[in-house]
């Protein structure tokens, strides 16, 4: 729904986010509690609205017709809660410390019948409110609709135009904060004439409540009053389907992978000490199987550099991945705060380009690449340009429906000078080290000029097939998983299993590397020496699976709808899968490469 306009002039708050970029000052790890004496004043600022079902929806609050002072005061905002759609201002609401309110008047109103067509469409689209108080987060909905029947069928609309808000308190600190109409009858908004105006009367109430809970973390995760669904439980079904499928995939690639490995070792080295008296061509034409391609299964593929890019940004987004959940794990910051881990993701993706840049410049140096300027610019823009093109688009539907999700000028501004400031240099920093610490590559086998002709290959050892198994076994083993974490980021869940997610991430890894290395074997076994991008797209093809999860999540187990969600959804969910394919194909790549090199150097060749 396109609500009615409202100046953006939060935007100039946005510039003490630098500090935080910097390290200085109040960091995102640190959760913020203020202490009061009684009668101090207690602000509450209002935050956002939008639908229920669309989490990624929001405008701000004054776009609807409500109480609003004649001067709107914003607050200073971290660039994670920026990120995550706030946009918080001073109400009008007048709460003081530890002093109960009964029924305040708030404000009076006329509204006009456009108006109140407008309150309609937001009670009718389930839009519910959010407040924040001391930081901490109070929702409700903005109205009230009841369906009921077919003959006669109603359809009554109201406006919740009284809010009892309960706080607790434990010495002088606020630990928990709520909004409820449980004893509030709605004022109905039915029946109305088109040149009619709608006086409205807006009270609150305030009642005070002491707590033995001292600290606001010794609540129960996730408790907001019951608005939005509990913190999820250990699902153990998830956990243990991830790991007879590791233990499946270990055990196929430990047993009978290196069984056959050590019949083909133990053939090859005894045909090589019989044959040893002919010719290297007349043993190569007698033989067959991965040993006679063993002069060319080290030839460089095509667009290395390419290659070396895309290996370089998974490995950056393996180690922002990992850094993401440690930190959770640590509990160096807050992962209930507003905008946490946008703050704790920003600041290490800057951080951590340094990686892609050496990775990607010391492969492509030992591979013998010649262009390690060109390389660097590939690395730094190959996720870079694709997140910009895809972020251009949904902010500009957000921009164009006047949603908050729309980031102010300064933001953006702000973030393109981190990446060009930090980011960027980084990338060209560590390429610089990786290019001078690079040796030549050491291969176990001498390549020769001319390359061997690849024989017929039968249909199973295609890359379509390839890349449908690799991929759907690595998806299989997170798809379980991969419910919950759409329900967090897509939903109304909070995930706080981080536990869980490290192992169900190593598992990730761990079975990409090991159906890579089983898929490598067959395809060497065809003779076919063009390993070096099929191990990439093999398991990195996890990354369609998981968008095509996507659609299924967004048709089936959502009730998500409208522009601003679609474009915003599938958007990132196309960036999701492709963050996925880097990973798992640089997981992947490496996994085969290690395994290539055992085996032609325990086997016996003059």
């Amino acid at each position: 729904m396109t609500v009615l306009g409202y100046p953006r002039s939060w935007s100039c708050h946005c510039l003490p986010v630098l500090i935080l970029l910097l390290g200085i000052g109040h960091g995102p790890w640190v959760e913020g509690v203020t202490h009061y004496k009684p009668g101090d004043p207690v602000i509450l600022y209002v935050n956002k609205v939008g639908p229920y079902h669309n989490p990624q929806e929001t405008y701000h609050y004054y776009q609807l017709p409500v109480c609003c002072p004649e001067k709107i005061r914003h607050k200073s905002l971290s660039l994670g809660e920026v990120l995550d759609g706030d946009r918080m201002a001073e109400s009008l609401y007048e709460i003081r410390f530890r002093e109960n309110v009964e029924k305040r008047i708030l404000c009076h109103m006329q509204l006009s019948s456009a108006q109140v067509e407008q309150l309609r469409q937001a009670i009718e689209e389930l839009y519910y409110f959010e407040f924040v108080v001391d930081d901490l987060p109070i929702r409700g909905f903005v109205g009230y609709m009841e369906e009921s029947g077919f003959l006669p069928h109603s359809h009554k609309i109201g406006l919740w135009t009284h809010l009892d808000f309960h706080l607790e308190f434990h010495g002088d600190r606020i630990i928990f904060a709520n909004v409820s109409v449980r004893d509030v009858k709605p004022h109905s908004l039915d029946g109305l004439r088109s040149d009619e105006l709608l006086g409205l009367t807006h009270t609150y109430s305030v009642r005070w409540s002491e707590t033995s809970v001292e600290h606001r973390s010794d609540r129960r995760r996730g408790d907001d009053g019951g608005f939005f669904p509990r913190t999820l439980e250990i699902h153990w079904l998830s956990i243990i389907n991830s790991m007879v499928l590791v233990f499946l995939l270990v055990g196929f690639v430990a047993v009978i992978l290196m069984r056959v490995l050590r019949n083909d070792l133990a053939r090859y080295n005894l045909d090589e000490e019989t044959s040893s008296g002919g010719s290297s061509d007349d043993f190569d034409q007698g033989d067959n199987g991965w040993k006679i391609i063993h002069t060319d299964v080290f030839r460089f593929p095509p667009y290395r550099g390419l290659l070396c890019a895309v290996l370089g940004v998974g490995a950056q987004f393996l180690a922002l991945g990992t850094g993401i959940i440690v930190m959770a794990l640590l509990g160096m910051f807050n992962v209930h705060r507003h905008g946490a881990i946008n703050s704790a993701a920003i600041l290490l993706y800057a951080l951590t380009c340094c990686i892609s840049g050496y990775v990607s410049s010391h492969f492509y140096r030992q591979i013998g690449g010649e262009r390690w300027v060109w390389n660097i610019i590939l690395t730094s823009s190959l996720f870079s340009v694709p997140f910009f093109l895809t972020w251009s688009v949904v902010n500009s539907v957000h921009w164009a429906n006047g949603s908050t999700q729309a980031l102010p000028a300064t933001t953006i501004l702000l973030l393109l000078t981190v990446w060009l400031l930090v980011g960027f240099p980084l990338t060209v920093i560590g390429g610089i080290f990786g290019k001078n610490n690079a040796s030549p590559f050491d291969a176990p086998c001498r390549t020769k000029n001319i390359a061997r002709e690849i024989p017929p290959q039968p249909w199973y050892k295609s890359t379509v097939i390839h890349m449908t198994v690799g991929g759907f076994l690595p998806f299989s083993a997170i798809s379980v998983e991969l419910y919950y974490i759409f329900a967090t980021v897509w939903g109304r869940e909070q995930y706080t299993l981080y536990g869980i997610l490290f192992f169900v991430f190593a598992i990730l890894l761990s079975v990409g590397a090991c159906i890579s290395i089983a898929l490598t074997y067959f395809q060497l076994s065809g003779e076919d020496y063009r390993w070096w991008w099929r191990s990439v797209l093999s398991v990195g093809s996890t990354g369609l699976f998981i968008f095509l999860y996507s659609v299924f999540y967004y048709a089936r187990r959502s009730n998500m709808s409208g522009a601003v969600q679609t474009v915003e959804f599938f958007g990132y969910s196309l960036l999701t899968g492709y963050v996925f394919f880097l990973m798992l194909g640089t997981i992947s790549f490496f996994s085969s490469l290690k395994f290539i090199r055992y085996i032609y150097v325990n086997l016996k060749m003059d």
